[in-house]
């Protein structure tokens, strides 16, 4: 391969780490990963280059419909909010896990509604898997690889309204409990189930949660509107919005004591109003081998940068059928962010970003007596996206493509 080639090569590798950041600066590159201006300039004149496309891949999921609705009592609201999830049990423990039968994963999906005056109840699932549904064959992923140190802090602070208030940074919301959301409807947000639930309570403030998205300052003040002032420079702030209901996996509420309920780390949120934003579609999480470049995205309300919201990408290390286990600098705050990628839809000729993952947040696994840290998000597989994509659309028919 020539120089010019190589140099070309190398400018387009790290241009696309800046995809969502809409403005690439030649100097951001240059310094980002000490790339020459020779091969700057090389790429800018001449570099043309045939670049095979990221597709997104097609599948045919599984229905999941409701059975019996049970009503229950009322839940106490007595648990601390959550940001950290802690375990055990990494990914070549989660590997060990034996296949569950239809029956696990039944009870596992079943699911509780909370709604906004305080009563729930618990929904049984029936699951009919057509012959080749993913679901029936699961990949374990890649085999384990060596984990990297975490090094300099990756993350970019996205400021000024013209990029927080545009696609797919205005996406990102933030729960009154301290977590991070993604629009994936008109009215609906995803995000982690530990953000609404610990596993055996309701956190304080789910039967009154409110989502809030970042909107400019009013030259009137605002008056009339629920706001409150961010840290940003601009004078952002977040206008809020009641959530009307809840809905939370029974794999989570039952499981989160052990290391199974890991994988069922998401819950849905249905807004009282619609939220007039453009919003991201979700889709069932490619293999590491699939994504582009091997590398994740998302955005969160980091705790330590406050008012801010935080970009960033990063590298897949390590995956299971249901976690991806991967290196992007986080603090608490950015749990239940929307995990996405960017990859070519074929029947519409066109690029798109779907949410592939909710990330759950950072994790000290156990392993052989040394404790080690991972941050891991939670894959969306073809059973979750049906019983997602249905608590969206409140039908099968329109979900039966991830």
């Amino acid at each position: 391969m020539s120089t010019r080639c190589r140099c070309c090569a190398e400018v387009r590798r790290v241009a696309l780490e800046f995809t969502d950041l809409f403005l690439v600066h030649i100097e951001d590159i240059i310094m980002a990963e000490r790339v020459s201006a020779a091969c700057v300039l090389l790429f800018l004149i001449s570099c043309v280059e045939s670049k095979s496309k990221p597709t997104w891949p097609t599948y045919k999921v599984p229905v999941v419909l409701p059975q019996v609705i049970t009503g229950l009592e009322k839940p106490q609201f007595d648990a601390e909010p959550r940001l950290d999830v802690p375990g055990s049990c990494g990914a070549e423990c989660h590997k060990q896990f034996p296949m569950p039968t239809l029956d696990n994963l039944k009870d596992n999906m079943a699911y509780e509604t909370l709604y906004s005056n305080g009563s729930r109840t618990l929904t049984e699932v029936g699951i009919y898997v057509f012959a080749n549904s993913p679901e029936t064959a699961r990949d374990h992923g890649r085999s384990r690889q060596k984990r990297q140190i975490y090094g300099y802090d990756s993350r970019f602070s996205i400021y000024g309204k013209n990029f927080l208030l545009n696609y797919p940074f205005s996406t990102s919301v933030k729960l009154s409990t301290g977590c991070t959301g993604t629009l994936v409807a008109e009215k609906h947000v995803l995000t982690a189930a530990h953000c609404i639930h610990d596993g055996k309570s309701y956190v304080k403030g789910a039967q009154k949660l409110r989502v809030g998205f970042l909107k400019p300052k009013y030259k009137d003040g605002g008056k009339g509107l629920n706001q409150t002032y961010s840290g940003s420079s601009e004078k952002m702030k977040f206008q809020w919005i009641r959530v009307k209901r809840t809905h939370v996996p029974k794999g989570w509420i039952k499981g989160n004591a052990n290391d199974v309920g890991m994988d069922y780390d998401y819950a849905l949120l249905e807004l009282k109003k619609p939220h007039k934003r453009k919003f991201m579609s979700i889709g069932v999480s490619p293999t590491g081998r699939q994504l582009p470049g091997g590398r994740i995205h998302f955005s969160g309300f980091d705790n330590d940068r406050p008012g801010n919201l935080v970009y960033r990408f990063c590298d897949v290390k390590e995956e299971t059928y249901d976690l991806l286990y991967q290196q992007c600098d986080a603090q608490p705050g950015a749990s239940g962010s929307g995990v996405y990628v960017r990859m070519w839809r074929r029947d519409r000729q066109r690029w798109e970003r779907k949410i592939i993952g909710i990330f759950s947040g950072h994790q000290w696994v156990d392993k052989n007596g040394d404790k080690q840290d991972f941050n891991v998000a939670v894959r969306i597989t073809p059973l979750k996206y049906a019983q997602i994509c249905f608590w969206i659309k409140g039908n099968y028919i329109d979900c039966r493509d991830g």
